[in-house]
């Protein structure tokens, strides 16, 4: 044992500064949040403990909860499918071989860094508004009068939808390098069989693709349950209108710093920890299904 502490000594001297990180920030809170999760606390005074009276809440009387698991489950299911197909195509496109690719990749990557930023999400209020240029193009050119997409509780979604649509790069990098790994010469042998490009892609590249496209499933998916600051901008953090962009995220924000009721937003937190672990296991229980390795 001495022996392999004084071996050991200098890695856990130099990992020293991510072990107090990973218990000081991260370990400890989640713990501290497990147990006012079942407490009553108003960051005023001493927490109370209440049992399981939060979960009980959320899951019988909390007309709220259930909206915000709708349209939290609603942009999810639009947004990452959308965004993964756009990703896709534009990486297949760059791999067909273009001039100044790094310069293109790096230009259609910027959305990433930039998308889930406030003065972004304030552009997107401002493009989306009655009077903003989205509906001044619209008159321009076809002569239509949009409506004030923002304010619309039918359309208002849609506009976040389509931010997290434009927020395409860091899948599309992903997807790219994922083509470069598909060896040339199965396509060689396609087309000496006569195969056509709908067929190779259905059947040569979309298989040899299936472990890039779980991987980017699984973490586009957490960031969309993630997903706060564009809703919390563009509704002004009301989540309106008519609850129509009220995320699960800007839900868990308003009951805790809104209300402050942080026992109960505890309790929505650890409710949607366990949603997203719920999602990774039963992606990885299905992979074995549709995800096609070297083996």
């Amino acid at each position: 044992m001495r022996l392999a502490w004084g071996r050991n000594a200098p890695a856990y001297l130099f990992l020293t500064p991510w072990l107090i990180g990973f218990f000081g920030l991260t370990l400890g809170p989640a713990l501290a949040s497990l147990y006012l999760s079942f407490t009553d606390y108003d960051l005023i005074q001493a927490p109370h403990w209440a049992g399981a009276a939060n979960y009980v809440r959320i899951a019988t009387a909390d007309p709220k909860f259930v909206a915000a698991m709708k349209v939290t489950f609603l942009y999810v299911a639009l947004s990452v499918p959308l965004k993964l197909i756009f990703a896709l195509a534009i990486a297949m496109m760059f791999n067909r071989g273009i001039r100044g690719l790094p310069i293109y990749r790096a230009i259609f990557y910027l959305p990433s860094l930039l998308g889930a930023s406030v003065a972004i999400s304030v552009l997107w209020r401002q493009l989306f508004a009655s009077d903003g240029l989205i509906n001044l193009v619209l008159w321009q050119l076809f002569g239509i009068e949009g409506p004030s997409w923002i304010s619309n509780p039918n359309y208002s979604i849609y506009t976040l939808v389509i931010l997290s649509v434009w927020q395409f790069g860091s899948p599309m990098i992903i997807f790219l390098a994922g083509l470069r790994q598909v060896p040339t010469d199965i396509y060689e042998a396609a087309n000496l069989d006569g195969a056509g490009p709908v067929r190779q892609f259905f059947r040569i590249t979309l298989p040899l693709l299936t472990p890039v496209i779980f991987f980017n499933v699984v973490i586009q998916t957490i960031d969309a349950f993630k997903a706060f600051t564009p809703a919390f901008v563009i509704s002004s953090g009301t989540g309106g209108p008519i609850n129509s962009t009220l995320f699960y995220t800007l839900y868990l924000y308003q009951e805790a710093f809104s209300f402050l009721r942080m026992g109960y937003a505890s309790a929505l937190a650890w409710i949607l920890v366990v949603m997203i672990a719920a999602f990774t296991a039963i992606s990885f229980l299905s992979a074995r299904y549709w995800v096609h390795y070297d083996d």
